[in-house]
């Protein structure tokens, strides 16, 4: 018997598992990489709302947990995924500029922006308004990060590659049986796989697709992340990643010719130069109407527990969420309200 059977092999499901392994919990993983949201994610981490210019709630709690949380996986795997990288958003009128201003006064966001005006001339971008900077920020390489760990797992015989067949779990007080597996709990962490969950798909998980590109612009010399209508993130080598889009009725992992034709009109009113589109996009982010994770065990079987809702701030809400859920299910520790899926209430279980 292991301590834990986890389905799902995205961001959520990872946190998860690096958990078990450094507090000495035997786990098996099951995941099938049909949810690709995690794949294709943008990966940038960030503590501020920068559209209305806003504080994220335990933004700092969460900035702290994850610096130790990625070093840890790096020296696990031997392979560098995080990217710390400053984040400038451009002013697009002196309006802008004072509310920037204003918002850094104040106590939640003051950590977090600079009251440094940034006057830079990036070659390829006009900011007539100059830029903000954010602090604290950077990004992920969430598709190398799920390869290179997956691999790891996949080493120490700790993954299984199948699409999980929900009438076969045989569920006890004290033992979950999946196929030859038998695990004391079980996390379902699928992302908007959670919809074919009999046991949580009562949750109200949306899924809120995203499009983005992969861009060649060998004129842009931009080394920062820049922030604006769209994020432009440097990979090196002349290349972009650029997103993204949100899009609330499609729900399909396929790239489209509308979101296509809005990521290419929003780069072109930043870019002052020529693109070339290498790659397009697309997957369907985990998110809730309140954009609050959803953690919590089952309420009739105690024994099964669920780690999803993280919507587009994975990077971030990751490890973060998939602690408190450790913490719930070995000791019994509380999930505060706004994270915890006490909040929903399932209707005649």
């Amino acid at each position: 018997m292991v301590d834990y059977l986890i389905v799902g092999g995205g961001i959520a499901g990872l946190c998860f598992a690096e958990l078990c392994l450094q507090n000495n919990k035997s786990f098996r993983l099951i995941t099938d990489d049909s949810q690709n949201s995690s794949k294709i994610a943008g990966g940038l981490y960030n503590p501020v709302i920068l559209k209305r210019f806003t504080g994220l709630e335990d933004a700092g709690l969460q900035l702290d947990y994850l610096d130790e949380f990625y070093s840890k996986i790096e020296s696990r795997t031997s392979i560098k995924i995080n990217f710390p990288l400053p984040l400038l958003r451009k002013f697009f009128s002196i309006e802008e500029q004072n509310n920037w201003f204003q918002a850094a006064d104040q106590p939640k966001l003051a950590p977090f922006l600079s009251t440094e005006m940034v006057k830079k001339n990036i070659r390829g971008i006009d900011a007539p308004f100059n830029y903000g900077k954010v602090l604290r920020t950077g990004y992920l390489d969430t598709a190398l990060f799920l390869k290179s760990y997956q691999n790891y797992l996949g080493e120490h015989n700790l993954i299984v590659n199948e699409t999980v067949d929900y009438s076969k779990f045989v569920i006890n007080d004290n033992e979950v049986r999946y196929k030859d597996i038998s695990a004391r709990k079980v996390i379902f962490a699928e992302g908007f796989g959670i919809h074919a969950n009999p046991f949580f798909n009562y949750l109200p998980l949306d899924g809120t697709k995203g499009e983005l590109f992969i861009i060649k612009a060998p004129e842009l010399q931009l080394t920062d992340i820049i922030n604006t209508s769209v994020f432009i993130l440097p990979l090196g080598n002349d290349l972009f990643k650029v997103g993204a889009t949100y899009n609330w009725e499609d729900k399909t992992d396929l790239p489209t010719s509308e979101g296509r034709e809005e990521l290419v009109s929003r780069i072109k009113e930043i870019l002052q130069c020529n693109f070339e589109i290498i790659s397009h996009y697309a997957g369907v982010r985990p998110t809730v109407k309140d954009r609050k994770p959803l953690l919590g065990n089952h309420e009739l079987h105690k024994n099964l527990f669920v780690l999803n809702g993280l919507g587009t701030r994975g990077v971030m809400l990751g490890p973060y969420s998939a602690r408190m859920l450790f913490q719930l299910s070995e000791n019994d520790a509380e999930i505060p309200m706004n994270y915890s899926i006490r909040r929903f209430k399932k209707k005649n279980i």
